[in-house]
C-alpha cells in the first residue's frame, strides 16, 4: 500500500499530475509557487487516492514522492 505526498516547495505548476490522475484527485491551491503559479494540492478527497503514483511519474521536479507503507 503507497500514499502520495506532495511538496510544495518543488512544484513548478507544471500541472502534468492533474491531467493523469486517474480520479481527478489534485487541484490548484491558493498558494503561489516559485513560478508565480498556483501549485498542487490534492482535492477533500485525498482518502480516495488509489497510491497508483502515476503523478508523482508524471513530475519533472520530483515534487511529488510515492511513499509505501506497511499495512
Amino acid at each position: 500500500m503507497s500514499y502520495i505526498k506532495l511538496d510544495k516547495n518543488k512544484c513548478k505548476s507544471c500541472y502534468l499530475c492533474m491531467d493523469v490522475c486517474p480520479k481527478k484527485l489534485l487541484k490548484k491551491s491558493n498558494e503561489i509557487g516559485k513560478t508565480g503559479e498556483y501549485t498542487v494540492e490534492f482535492k477533500d478527497e485525498q482518502n480516495l487516492c488509489l497510491g497508483c503514483g502515476q503523478c508523482a511519474m508524471v513530475c519533472p521536479e520530483i515534487a511529488i514522492t510515492e511513499v509505501y507503507k506497511d499495512e
